[in-house]
């Protein structure tokens, strides 16, 4: 085979997809885990506030709530007195606001509660009225 034929025969594979099959098994297999894996589909499946903000919040807000600034600026949920209003953080999962997107359009009314409810008790809040789903069924779009 000469290079011109080699050259044919690698874009030919590149393109129809086969090199990147073949090397999938062997990538995929020396990348470790990276947690837990991402909901599938239009909507979290997640249940509890713990597990939805570890799995849908603290990647922008950070693991402790402290959120981030670089690419982009993530709030600090820790010690947020705008979460003194329970309304605040239903709103804002609902409509999303700035750069974040409408997320609890992707939630049930229990899960969008669960997870408020989770933010606002921990991080150093202490705010003990709790959001229940009737009241972000009654704040939806």
């Amino acid at each position: 085979m000469n290079m011109s034929s080699i050259a044919r025969t690698a874009a030919v594979l590149l393109a129809t997809g086969v090199a990147a099959a073949a090397q999938e098994p062997a990538t995929s297999a020396a990348l470790p885990s990276a947690g837990p894996p991402m909901s599938e589909g239009q909507g979290f499946t997640e249940s509890g506030g713990a597990a939805l903000y570890a799995q849908v919040c603290a990647a922008c807000h950070q693991a402790g709530g402290e959120g981030a600034t670089g690419a982009a600026a993530y709030p600090a949920l820790l010690h947020n007195e705008k979460l003194a209003s329970a309304g605040y953080p239903v709103t804002v999962l609902l409509y999303g606001q700035r750069g974040m997107p409408p997320l609890g359009r992707m939630m049930s009314d229990t899960q969008v509660a669960e997870v408020v409810n989770y933010v606002r008790t921990q991080f150093g809040n202490r705010y003990g009225d709790a959001v229940a789903p009737e009241d972000v069924k009654a704040a939806r779009p």
